[in-house]
């Protein structure tokens, strides 16, 4: 990573940053967080809250799933009704509130309205989101019955609780932060996020939310979140199943008080490269933590024609069932890799093409290199199997992440609701 004179902390990372501070959702100015459990769930935390003590500039992107859950649309309508602001998210695990008709539509703005008078603010600045199990009805009562000691219970150190409260299958909760200086200013961007089964790109089907206390209008901070989100979250994948529920949204407080961000001050491209290393951190620990996963898998194509190609070619290869079979029986059997790439839909000359895995050859213009994979073999037996395919037909460069797929994957999602 080129380095930018930013401070990285990170609840999953390599060994360089293991010594940073916890990260933080809370940790930018003017948030605060609280999580609870209100009864989706039998015994777990499955209702929480973000706060902003002012009303933040605020972005979204959602799912492009046909049955988009309620509880989007709410959001969707928030932000535009404020034009760009939000104050509160208020979460729930345990039921996505998907496939619910009408009633879904109402439950999610019942948790809305009651959210806000309990924080006295606009039912527009709060969004709300669900993940869990489709088509059951809320149990709205448990929900609007909690509030009053959910809202009651923010604090700075909620975060921990916050973000218990957004698990479903995951194993860990997901956590970044980063730390930089804009006009002189300390500006912290944080995120926590969830994802573990049903992720997949065309919107990265997952939650994660962002925080920064940045000053930024919310027509940039939508272009930028946009932008990034094409970079990270669209480009992970576990299973291939594109969820209902999920959007990644952000709210910058503005309390680092310094001169307004956006595309022609000195600093943004700091900024912009801060915000994107939390979403792509956020991204590969919901990719390393893929339903029964024991490895990251990531996939870099290089060397192609356009961007979208290569984005392209990397998604379709990090999401091949054969090439994740692979990774998880540590047999480097590049021939897997090779025919996704071959029907990836981006243009490939067989004969120019070039694969690494770790630091070893595989494939040189199309063709195996003796005693190659015996030495790879060491790389696949690592919890991050990187793969490189050079194209050699342009300069567009794309990074995409998944896992591997195990015995357990089947046996969880088997049983995911009994």
């Amino acid at each position: 990573m080129e380095r930018l004179d930013m401070k990285v902390i990170t609840n999953r990372d390599e060994a360089e940053v293991q010594a940073a501070p916890v990260p933080m959702i809370t940790s930018p100015r003017g948030f605060t967080a609280a999580g609870l459990h209100a009864g989706i769930k039998r015994k777990r935390k499955d209702l929480g809250l973000l706060w902003c003590q002012v009303p933040a500039a605020a972005a979204a992107v959602y799912t492009t799933n046909a049955f988009q859950a309620p509880p989007l649309g709410v959001t969707r309508e928030g932000l535009a009704a404020s034009q760009g602001r939000m104050q509160a998210l208020l979460v729930n695990s345990g039921n996505a509130n998907a496939c619910t008709g009408e009633q879904g539509w109402l439950d999610a703005r019942e948790m809305r309205r009651v959210c806000a008078v309990e924080l006295g603010i606009s039912e527009s600045l709060v969004g709300v989101a669900s993940t869990g199990v489709i088509g059951e009805r809320l149990p709205i009562g448990r929900i609007v019955g909690s509030l009053p000691r959910l809202t009651a219970s923010l604090t700075q150190e909620g975060d921990q609780d916050f973000g218990a409260a957004l698990l479903t299958t995951d194993t860990f909760p997901k956590t970044a932060e980063v730390r930089l200086t804009v006009s002189g200013r300390e500006v912290r961007i944080a995120g926590a996020a969830k994802g573990s089964g049903m992720i997949h790109p065309n919107m990265a089907t997952m939650l994660a939310f962002l925080t920064t206390d940045a000053v930024i209008e919310p027509p940039v901070l939508q272009r930028l979140l946009k932008e990034v989100t094409d970079e990270s979250f669209n480009m992970i994948t576990v299973d291939g199943d594109s969820s209902t529920n999920d959007m990644v949204s952000v709210m910058a407080s503005g309390l680092a008080a310094h001169p307004t961000l956006d595309e022609t001050h000195p600093d943004w491209e700091r900024f912009r490269a801060a915000f994107a290393e939390v979403c792509r951190r956020l991204a590969q620990m919901i990719a390393r933590d893929g339903e029964g996963a024991t490895k990251l898998v990531e996939v870099t194509v290089r060397g192609a024609e356009t961007l979208e190609g290569a984005r392209q070619a990397a998604k379709t290869v990090v999401g091949s069932s054969l090439v994740k079979t692979a990774v998880f029986g540590a047999d480097p059997n590049w021939g897997r890799l090779l025919c996704a790439l071959g029907y990836c839909g981006t243009q490939v000359n067989p004969d120019l093409v070039d694969l690494w895995v770790g630091d070893h050859l595989l494939v040189h213009r199309g063709l195996a290199v003796p005693g190659a994979e015996e030495a790879a073999k060491e790389t696949f037996l690592g919890d991050k199997v990187p793969f490189v395919l050079d194209l050699h037909q342009g300069t567009a460069a794309a990074t995409a992440w998944g896992c591997d797929l195990t015995y357990d994957y089947v046996r969880i999602n088997a049983s995911y609701r009994t």
